[in-house]
Parts: C-alpha cells; sequence; structure tokens
C-alpha cells in the first residue's frame, strides 16, 4: 500500500536534487541572465568600474596633497620669519599639488605685492587693513577653489551608491515578472516553478548592492579626509594672516 507512495517520494526527492544545481547554483544562475537582466548588470558593472576608479584616483591624490603639504609647512617655518617671499612662492608652484601650497603660496604672493605697492606710494603701515583684507580675499578664493578640486569625483560616488541599489532591483522586477508570465503561459503553478527565476532574478540586486555598499563606504571616508584637509587650510590660513599681521606691526 505504502510502496508507490514511498516510490513517488523518492522520484520527488531525486527531481529536486538533480534540479537544485541547475536552478540555485550561483554560476547558472549568472549565465541564465538574459534580456532585459543582461543590460542591468553591464549598467552595474559600468557603475562599479568608474567607482573604483574614483576611489583609486582620490586616494592618490589626498596621499600626494597630504605629502605636498606637509612639506610645504615644514618650509615655511624657516622661509617666512626670514622674509623669503618670494621662495615661499616659487615653492607653492613646486608643490601646487598639495593643498596648502595652492592656497599659502597666493596669500603670500598677493601680500608681497601688497608690501611692495607701499612701499612703492610712500611710508605706509603694512599692517593696514587694505592689504590684510586682499590676503583674506587670496585666501577665501584659492580656498574655495582648493576643496571643489578635492571635491571632485565625489558626488559621483554618491550618486552611484545611492541609484545602484535600485538600478538592481529593477532588473530584479523585471524577472519576477518575466517569471509571473512564463507561470501563467505554462499554466502551471506553486512556489516551485518561479523559486528558480525569482532566485535568477534576485542576482542583480545583490549586484547592485555589491555595487553600493563600498561606493557609500568610499564617500564617507574621502569625505572625511576632505573635512580634514578643510581644517587644515583654515587653521594654517589663520595662523599665516596672524604672522602677517604682526610683521606688519613690527615694520610700523
Amino acid at each position: 500500500m505504502f510502496q508507490p507512495l514511498a516510490s513517488l517520494n523518492n522520484l520527488v526527492l531525486a527531481q529536486a536534487a538533480g534540479a537544485a544545481p541547475g536552478t540555485f547554483d550561483l554560476v547558472n544562475m549568472v549565465k541564465s541572465i538574459e534580456g532585459f537582466g543582461i543590460v542591468v548588470a553591464a549598467i552595474l558593472g559600468i557603475m562599479s568600474i568608474y567607482s573604483l576608479g574614483v576611489m583609486a584616483e582620490r586616494l592618490v591624490t589626498y596621499s600626494r596633497a597630504n605629502k605636498a603639504s606637509r612639506q610645504y609647512a615644514a618650509s615655511l617655518r624657516d622661509l617666512l620669519p626670514g622674509g623669503k617671499f618670494g621662495d615661499a612662492v616659487e615653492l607653492s608652484k613646486k608643490l601646487k599639488r598639495g593643498h596648502l601650497p595652492k592656497v599659502l603660496g597666493l596669500a603670500i604672493e598677493e601680500y608681497s605685492r601688497g608690501v611692495d605697492a607701499v612701499r612703492t606710494k610712500g611710508p605706509r603701515d603694512v599692517g593696514d587693513f587694505d592689504v590684510i583684507a586682499a590676503v583674506n580675499r587670496a585666501v577665501e578664493r584659492s580656498s574655495l577653489r582648493t576643496v571643489n578640486d578635492l571635491r571632485r569625483g565625489l558626488g559621483s560616488l554618491a550618486t552611484i551608491g545611492s541609484t545602484a541599489p535600485f538600478v538592481g532591483l529593477l532588473g530584479t522586477v523585471w524577472g519576477i515578472i518575466k517569471a509571473f508570465q512564463n507561470m501563467a503561459a505554462t499554466g502551471s503553478g506553486g512556489l516551485g516553478t518561479v523559486s528558480g527565476a525569482i532566485a535568477e532574478a534576485l542576482i542583480n540586486t545583490a549586484f547592485g548592492l555589491l555595487v553600493a555598499i563600498p561606493a557609500v563606504m568610499m564617500f564617507n571616508y574621502l569625505t572625511n579626509r576632505v573635512e580634514d584637509m578643510q581644517v587644515d587650510i583654515t587653521d594654517s590660513a589663520t595662523e599665516l594672516v596672524d604672522f602677517f599681521m604682526k610683521e606688519g606691526r613690527e615694520a610700523k
């Protein structure tokens, strides 16, 4: 009595065991992506390659900027007290990869021109606010440009991090729609009929998350790096302006 039922159960188990590797194996599921799913996967691949390129380029740029800035700050400790403003400006042009040379070099150049103008026109206080105000404006202009350059590419990382999951979800939704269409066309029902197709469709969502998670993490990390460099710019520029004001009062 129970032999036919046992045979039927064994047949079902054998079919399931044979179908599982072909249906739920990751490699086979990736290979089974077709049509619109391939387009979505290609878009995610392009987004991933671009984001990795931005990450690598920004990391190298920030490393070089910090190295050049440390070198320039160390050199200014000897150049400024000796009044070697021209040498400081020339050094800033050589170390132009650094964020501090870009800002402080322009400020020193502006101050040097202001001092020369004061000496040419006659005896005036070098520490007058017209010279210092010109230096402050130069610092503000160069700081905005420098920070903007440091942030280049971060907006793209933020966009990729926020949109990649939705791009993957679009491919998943399309795959699920196809799965139910196939179920309706064949007239068969049940979870087993669509489970393989749904699993294949979810691959796109997994791809989207794999693209988005590193992009978001690196965006936050690189943004913190930019904020740290922005603080260095502000502190160094303030210290430089204070030095100019003290020098102006001493030269009075």
